[in-house]
């Protein structure tokens, strides 16, 4: 029923549809809400369009709900947590750096996935693909100075542009390794059904952690998140065909190689940080992104 190469097709559909998330966040986080309040909004507005896509679909295929076992939630606790953490840190890099860099530090994430696939399932990477981490540490270097400086020192790493940038790929790293896992745990057969699942599990934990965070620590916020629904209904839209197309690649591959692929999403950003936002990129900003670029190429050849 399922090509082998259906990992490929959804991983790029989900670059898509993330591109044009972050675009929508990036909008709203600058304008009107906050970098928690931007992040909420992709929960709360896509619950409603995952609960009723998972439900039409098993009633359209008559499949029944899979036992979720502690080892699922363990996962899918860890995912969206980590999940909630790194999409603050992409928005609030958003203030700092323009669209395309900040997309290119957070699509590090390639490189840390392959380290904790390794260290929570046991997912290998060869030698080759060891050595295309350590070329894009170099592209990560350079895009962790300043827009005006020149060579790299090790201070550069202080700023807090890097900070968030490096942050957010490891926490999306642990969150896309965490959600694999959370959906081998499933006893079903149908990708499309454990993905909807697991999208639809962490979605409520992540709307449910949220909340209570910015009842607590930001009033008013979610009152801001309801009147710029007009911008955020379109973030819970890309938010919900990302995701969905994002778990059914990783229930269908290794997370490392379906991340790989979705480096792809750096040719988005840059034409939407051009063509959209009016940004210019850096000559040294443009050899990271290469070099990063370099990296994930030479990541893919080894698998």
């Amino acid at each position: 029923m399922y090509t082998p190469d259906l990992w490929i097709i959804v991983s790029l559909l989900a670059a898509m549809f993330q591109t044009v998330r972050f675009m929508l966040q990036k909008v709203l986080a600058t304008a009107t809400l906050s970098p928690a309040g931007a992040t909420f909004s992709r929960f709360i507005y896509s619950a409603p369009f995952i609960a009723v896509l998972l439900a039409v679909y098993m009633q359209a295929t008559a499949a029944s709900l899979p036992a979720m076992n502690l080892r699922f939630w363990g996962f899918g606790l860890l995912g969206g947590s980590s999940q909630i953490l790194a999409t603050v840190c992409v928005v609030a890099l958003f203030k700092e750096r323009n669209f395309a860099v900040g997309i290119t530090f957070k699509k590090t994430e390639v490189i840390q996935t392959v380290l904790v696939g390794s260290l929570l399932l046991g997912e290998l990477v060869s030698w080759c693909g060891f050595a295309a981490i350590a070329l894009g540490l170099v592209g990560v270097l350079l895009l962790s100075g300043g827009k005006d400086a020149s060579g790299f020192h090790l201070s550069d790493l202080r700023n807090r542009a890097a900070g968030l940038g490096i942050a957010s790929g490891i926490l999306f790293a642990f969150s896309a390794v965490s959600y694999r896992g959370a959906s081998l745990t499933l006893a079903t057969d149908d990708p499309l059904l454990r993905a909807g699942v697991t999208l639809m599990a962490v979605v409520l934990m992540q709307m449910l952690i949220m909340s209570v965070w910015l009842y607590l620590r930001e009033q008013g916020e979610i009152g801001r998140v309801w009147r710029a629904r007009r911008v955020a209904i379109w973030i819970g839209l890309t938010s919900m065909g990302g995701s969905l197309c994002w778990f059914i690649a990783f229930t269908l591959q290794n997370a490392a190689y379906v991340n790989a692929l979705g480096q792809v999403e750096l040719i988005m950003s840059v034409i939407a940080s051009t063509l959209f936002f009016r940004e210019k990129i850096t000559a040294r900003e443009a050899i990271g992104m290469a070099i990063l670029v370099a990296s994930i190429l030479l990541l893919i050849l080894a698998i």
